[in-house]
């Protein structure tokens, strides 16, 4: 079939209509993968729902695995093509219940929570991860991790004592080898606790790295481990 000119230009056009999105979704440089503390979250102002599952376990829960440029920048909701499809990630669901639990209100099931972070983050790593894939790798970084074993076999407990925030850094970093980046909270009596964690990760998803940037976070130079 031969094409005309104006055809050519019409190609021409729709392809570069996708463009802006393909390039999104490949151009990243790190993950930042969170990780928070359920003590933290549901010791704030706001309100805080156990899942439809029950009480989490007393650990860290996954916030998400979020792509990042070095300037810290960040791209967001690459792919309005992609849906989020709860059939591949079946096998995973028993997992992300226990590892990635919601504490949003009312108290749900956590696809609303896995489905925003895939739509706004997930797919702007499309070039390298599907979407069994991202949930995957969150969950196989969350076991590499393995913070609170970290925290604890450095003396530092979920018991509302406070500690040095020096002391939490190094503990995670000599678990990780790698120095995280520590975001506080404050409580209803002004303490300040300790609520997420972010480590780095290169962007295939499989390795922690040191970090191009941390997040700015104001925390106090002792911080509380409170009990969940």
């Amino acid at each position: 079939m031969k094409l005309t000119s104006g055809s050519i230009v019409i190609i021409n056009l729709l392809a570069l209509q996708y463009l802006p999105v393909l390039c999104l979704s490949q151009d990243f440089d790190f993950f930042y993968f969170v990780l928070q503390w359920p003590g933290s979250y549901c010791d704030t102002k706001q309100r805080c729902c156990y899942p439809k599952t029950g009480k989490p376990s007393a650990d860290f829960g996954i916030h998400g695995l979020w792509p990042n440029y070095n300037d810290g920048g960040y791209p967001s909701n690459c792919d309005p093509n992609s849906r989020f499809d709860k059939s591949e990630i079946s096998s995973l669901i028993g997992s992300l219940e226990k590892e990635w639990p919601t504490l949003s209100c009312p108290s749900n099931d956590g696809v609303k929570f896995w489905t925003h972070e895939w739509l706004k983050h997930g797919t702007c790593s499309e070039s390298e991860l599907g979407q069994r894939e991202y949930f995957e790798a969150a969950l196989q970084l969350k076991q590499k991790a393995n913070l609170l074993q970290a925290l604890t076999s450095a003396g530092i407990k979920p018991n509302d004592e406070f500690y040095e925030l020096e002391e939490i850094e190094d503990a995670i970093r000599q678990a990780v080898g790698f120095t995280p980046g520590i975001e506080c909270n404050v409580d209803s009596s002004r303490n300040s606790q300790l609520y997420q964690v972010y480590l780095c990760v290169d962007n295939s998803g499989s390795d922690f790295i040191k970090c191009p940037l941390l997040p700015r976070a104001k925390c106090g130079s002792r911080i509380q481990f409170p009990k969940f």
